[in-house]
């Protein structure tokens, strides 16, 4: 499957203001930062983004945003919210998995009201800095892998009780999370792909 994120020039609606250039749209997100919030918190983990767009895609080869960044949503508007995130305006794009969970539910789920920060204090060095570097590595638990990848995607995934999580590195890499009985975790991979997210002291 070729997870091409679906936003375009036509979603530039409703509290955006947008530039024509060359023939392209350049779109970014207006809103009043003064009024009040909808919801407030912090970033669940880990999230991924491209110029002032977060996908629940996720692309792992995408930079990210800390877990554990502030935020404030300010509006919904078809299936994308807008907020400032550690103070810079970006735009929420629900953008796969609409038939398994709303908008609301997905914006529940990333902005979080207790701060990821200090249970990760909490966690080994080597995953403190695994989750830090954006990496997972085998033996994490479950909310150690959403700390540092994020949820997987629910077209994909619907429940966090399935036996395999399913990621993408890109829109073409896809790597998997397969889980025991026990909760034990192995990441089944291309090798190429397996050596981007997995993580390794020193790199």
């Amino acid at each position: 499957m070729n997870m091409t994120v679906r936003h375009s020039t036509t979603a530039c609606r409703f509290a955006l203001s947008c530039l024509a250039m060359g023939g392209l749209v350049a779109c970014a997100p207006h809103y009043d930062s003064n009024a009040p919030a909808l919801r407030t918190g912090y970033t669940c983990c880990n999230l991924h983004f491209e110029d002032d767009w977060i996908s629940d895609g996720n692309y792992g080869e995408n930079p990210f945003i800390a877990a554990g960044t502030p935020v404030k949503v300010y509006g919904y508007s078809g299936d994308r919210a807008y907020a400032e995130v550690g103070g810079r305006k970006m735009r929420l794009g629900h953008d796969y998995g609409r038939k398994e969970e709303t908008l609301q539910q997905w914006i529940e789920k990333i902005v979080v009201t207790k701060d990821p920060k200090i249970p990760l204090a909490a966690f080994p060095p080597e995953v403190r800095e695994a989750i830090r570097a954006g990496k997972v590595s085998e033996g994490m638990t479950k909310e150690q892998v959403i700390m540092a990848v994020g949820y997987p995607p629910t077209s994909e995934t619907p429940s966090l009780d399935a036996p395999v999580w399913n990621y993408w590195l890109s829109s073409f890499d896809r790597y998997q999370l397969i889980w025991d009985k026990r909760g034990r975790m192995r990441v089944s991979a291309d090798p190429g792909v397996k050596a981007r997210v997995v993580y390794s002291p020193g790199k």
